[in-house]
């Protein structure tokens, strides 16, 4: 998909206020097994899922001794459509609402309640059939925003969810004023918001694991896009196809730590300096030259490699936003050019030594 198609999609979709993309669960279990050690001893709180629709509350409640987990919490929003398909399991036996009341969620401990010599998602299903304490509606819209769930985010440690895509900056925000470990998905194109570049230059953000190929998304029967061929429907359930969404946290990874393996040598020839920055172009992070000190224009997704003991962020070019290229543009066009052809979405970075 095109970031021109995506950036229209999610546009429709702010638009229509159809912000709920239900992750599917291998893309959940893909990224997870990089972090059990980091769950420990944890409360985690899923604060955009709906119990019994998400896929990251079935994660979590199914491998919760697995993951050691002091607590799982989960809210819903009223407003979230109701999607089915995603928990049989909990439909089957009834526990799921008529209605879309809001609800919360929470699990202290999963024993082999029903005695039959696994611990798994059936212990958790008559738990809340049978726990009146575990599963309580919401007093208020169950919004992230809402004095209840900011109540519930100040207990937790860490906040895993797919959050509203048109909310992006505002929820990250609300997780940085509070100070929470986090792993979320957004657009690629979040990169570029003001808002999150900051965090990302100042080493308070990062890319998760996850990051290549695209992602399919559960939506409502009734979510209709222009762009048909990114729907596909399987088992009666509707899917949708969001093109570059990316895990972004705050939780160590492995591969941050790693050096990029460089090789090539710098040559003015194959490395133009743009028109109207100054630095030189770099087309893939790949081919990042070994021996140059300068300021290099990289693509964005640069960030999936990057070691911030390796490079330095410098900025960004003016066309992702105002203010942010760090000094080193002439004022002219936001673009970085080279030929006279402006070069799509650059970062700036600097070889550290």
């Amino acid at each position: 998909m095109s970031k021109k198609t995506l950036n229209k999609n999610l546009h429709k979709a702010k638009n229509a206020k159809k912000d709920e993309f239900y992750t599917q669960l291998p893309d959940i279990e893909k990224e997870m097994k990089h972090y059990k050690v980091q769950f420990r001893g944890k409360v985690v709180y899923c604060n955009c899922d709906d119990p019994f629709e998400s896929n990251f509350f079935k994660y979590f409640a199914a491998n919760f001794n697995a993951l050691r987990l002091k607590k799982l919490i989960a809210t819903s929003y009223v407003k979230s459509p109701i999607v089915g398909g995603q928990l049989p399991l909990f439909e089957m036996e009834g526990l799921k609402p008529s209605g879309k009341e809001p609800f919360k969620i929470e699990i202290k401990e999963v024993t082999d309640i029903n005695r039959n010599g696994a611990i798994n998602l059936d212990d958790v299903v008559y738990l809340l059939k049978h726990d009146k304490n575990t599963a309580i509606p919401l007093k208020g819209d169950g919004d992230f925003r809402s004095e209840e769930c900011i109540k519930l985010l100040k207990k937790a440690d860490i906040v895993v969810t797919n959050p509203p895509f048109s909310l992006f900056r505002e929820y990250v925000d609300q997780l940085m004023e509070y100070n929470k470990k986090f792993l979320i998905l957004g657009s690629q194109n979040a990169i570029t918001y003001k808002e999150i570049f900051k965090l990302i230059k100042e080493n308070r953000l990062w890319l998760g694991y996850d990051n290549g190929g695209t992602k399919w998304f559960q939506v409502p029967d009734d979510y209709n896009i222009q762009t048909e061929s990114r729907i596909k429907i399987e088992n009666g359930i509707k899917y949708l196809s969001m093109g570059s969404i990316l895990w972004f946290t705050n939780l160590d990874t492995t591969k941050r730590h790693k050096e990029l393996n460089l090789y090539k040598k710098y040559k003015p020839k194959e490395y133009p300096k743009y028109e109207n920055y100054d630095a030189i172009e770099v087309s893939r992070y790949s081919d990042i030259p070994m021996d140059y000190d300068g300021v290099m224009g990289v693509p964005v997704t640069f960030l999936d490699k990057w070691n911030p003991s390796q490079f330095e962020i410098i900025g960004m070019a003016e066309d992702n936003g105002k203010g942010f290229s760090g000094g080193i543009w002439d004022g002219k066009n936001p673009h970085c050019v080279i030929n006279g052809q402006n070069k799509f979405k650059r970062i700036f970075i600097k070889r550290k030594k």
